[in-house]
Formats: C-alpha cells, structure tokens, sequence
C-alpha cells in the first residue's frame, strides 16, 4: 500500500493511492486514523485496517489534493553519513567503524513536486539520492534482530546538502548545513514495508535534468537498516514517524571535477526500485 498526505480546510490528512486517484481512510472507516503517525503508530494491524479501508473507500482524482509530505510533522529526522561502500571509494575514505550520524530540523521536510529553495546564503548547494526508512512502532533500546518490526515503510528521499556551509564554515556547521527549509524532500508516497522484502537490495537512481548522476544499489550499505535502527535507538527513543536518511551513494556534485551546484530551473529526480520517482523543481530565494 502507498500512502500520502494531503491538505484539507482542517489540516493534513492520511490517504491511500490507489489506481489514478486517492483513498481518505478516515472517511472510508473512522476506526483509521487520519494523521499519518497515528497510524503508523498502530503497527501491522493499523496498516491491515487502511488495506481494507482503501479497497472500499470512494477515491477522488488526484489533480484535486494538495500533497504535503508524507509525514507532515516527524518529530525527527536522522541522517546517515558516508553509508555506501562506492561513495567512501569515491571520497577516498575508509569505512567507518560505526554509523555517522546527524540530524536535520524538521522544517526541511517537503512533498514530492514541492520546489527545493536555494538559499540566498549558499552558493554550493548539492543533492544526494538516498533510501529513507519511516518508523512505525517506536522504541528505545531496539535489538537488531527486531529493528524490522518498527519499520512501517520505506520512500525515497533527496538529502539537500549546502556544501558551503558543512565543510566550509568554522567546525563544520552539518546541521545548519543540511537544514535549510526545503532540504529534505521526501516520497512520493510511503510504501508499506511489506511490500519492500528486501530494503538492503534496490536500485537507486539520482537524475538531474534528465542526466544520471548516481546509479547504485543499496546493498552497498556499509551499514543495515537493521544496524542502524538498533545503533540510534541506543541513545533516543525512535517515535512513530521518524524519518531515517540512509545514506547516498556516489556521484554527488561535490565530487565531480569540475564540482556541479543546483541552480535555478534544475530538476532532481531520485527513482528507488519499487518506490517510485521523487521529483523536485529547484528554485532561487525570493
């Protein structure tokens, strides 16, 4: 199942894709929840409940709903650095022995189709295709062996990074530098983890204006899906919604020589094996 959010008069509200149009699970069975981590949160049998309440419920065309993202509201969004055997081959680093991890606010998420904003303040902005892994049941001190129980779906994502200022402002300023508003785009829809029985072996695609930058394959993950849900959860609890970035692959403008930088009228595409195709205009600050 695929699921999206949209913009009602009342507030964002929890849908189901299905064929060319949309599903309101509230509205099709009121035992559903219409907020996205509600339902998240009730694990396998809420997930059961929006399947059945999608196959009855009246679909509306799409072209009518404002999309916002998927998770309107996560209260965290995780990040995974330098998560790919090819792309530490390509900066020249060694592996690391344990996950690099750092955060964006909140306030960078965005749907599918809205504009990835260049700040005024960056003049060296990147993109980095990534797998996003959406919590459902939450939890501290989750074992590895049981991480896969908490995911509720998988999407992708576009880790929007201004190199300018994560590498090259005193100290090193990650999570300014990867938290401009826009920088985390994230779905097209959530789909259910049931329908993904292998996460660790998709191929991921970045495409700008039509042009591949980066064609790998998750199982180049240095690091588990698994891993990391028990690595981060030994330090905070993870909370239906979270939102975990796992990472991007090689080919990424800061790389290439010469280096390549968005610029206005840029069109992103990340394409994930079996979950779709994110696109993203991109537009200067106003």
């Amino acid at each position: 199942m695929r699921l999206i959010s949209y913009q009602s008069p009342t507030g964002p509200r929890t849908a189901a894709l299905r064929d060319d149009g949309a599903v309101d699970l509230n509205r099709a069975d009121p035992a559903v929840p219409d907020c996205m981590k509600k339902l998240l949160a009730q694990g396998p049998a809420g997930i059961e409940r929006a399947r059945q309440a999608a196959a009855k419920g009246q679909r509306v065309p799409l072209e009518g709903l404002r999309l916002v993202p998927p998770v309107p509201f996560p209260d965290k969004v995780i990040c995974i650095g330098l998560n790919y055997a090819d792309h530490a081959r390509e900066t020249g680093q060694p592996l690391p022995p344990e996950p690099v991890v750092f955060c964006k606010f909140p306030t960078a998420v965005r749907a599918a189709g809205a504009p990835i904003v260049l700040p005024r303040a960056s003049s060296q902005v990147d993109y980095e295709a990534e797998l996003v892994v959406v919590i459902g049941q939450g939890g501290r001190h989750i074992a590895e062996a049981d991480a896969r129980r908490h995911v509720a779906a998988y999407c992708c994502g576009n880790d929007v990074s201004a190199r300018d200022w994560q590498i090259g402002k005193p100290g090193g300023q990650w999570l300014l530098g990867k938290s401009f508003d826009s920088f985390a785009p994230f779905g097209p829809a959530l789909v259910t983890a049931d329908e993904v029985p292998e996460p660790g072996n998709l191929k991921i695609q970045l495409r700008l204006n039509a042009q591949v930058m980066q064609d790998s394959s998750t199982a180049q993950l240095i690091f588990s899906i698994d891993k990391l849900i028990a690595y981060v959860s030994t330090v905070c609890t993870l909370a239906p919604g979270d939102l975990i970035f796992t990472g991007t692959p090689p080919g990424v403008g800061m790389a290439r020589k010469p280096p390549v930088w968005l610029k206005p009228g840029d069109v992103l595409e990340v394409e994930i094996e079996g979950l779709g195709v994110l696109r993203n205009p991109v537009v200067a600050e106003e």
